[in-house]
């Protein structure tokens, strides 16, 4: 089967610990030294929830199951209600998820990952058209839902 997580860049704990950082230079600055310990220490849980954010909105995780179901983050579809899947380039992405979207869609996008994957819903109970989900390797996505839902 398949599976990826949708993790964020590097560039993006890079930038968010420099921020911090910076921030914690200007209060140590602003600070007497015999308080620099508050700053250090609102510091080091703001580093703590700047990890905890990063690492919950890049440990989506995209698969195609055993079970025979697609997984997007915490939503899931039983392949035997998967249509056409197509995978999308940067640009047809960016049309899908903009000028030809339907609101009705399911949307797991992420702004780091341009490329999606556009699967067909067909349960008639529901009424969402499509799901239109980013990752990395959208032809192995598209590739594994074809080859599970051919078993």
């Amino acid at each position: 089967m398949y599976a990826e997580r949708l993790t964020v860049p590097l560039r993006w704990w890079a930038q968010g610990t420099m921020l911090v950082a910076t921030f914690w230079l200007a209060a140590i600055v602003a600070f007497p030294a015999h308080l620099w310990w508050v700053p250090t220490a609102v510091t080091g849980v703001v580093l703590a929830l700047l990890a905890l954010a990063l690492t919950s909105y890049g440990g989506v995780r995209v698969a195609v199951t055993e079970q025979r179901t697609l997984v997007a983050g915490k939503a899931e579809v039983g392949l035997e209600h998967v249509g056409d899947v197509v995978a999308l380039d940067g640009e047809q992405t960016r049309l899908v998820a903009g000028r030809e979207a339907d609101a009705r869609a399911f949307l797991l996008l992420r702004p780091y990952l341009r490329r999606s994957v556009k699967v067909s819903i067909t349960d008639p109970a529901d009424p969402t058209p499509y799901w239109l989900v980013s990752c990395r390797h959208p032809e192995k996505v598209a590739a594994a839902l074809t080859a599970a839902r051919q078993r």
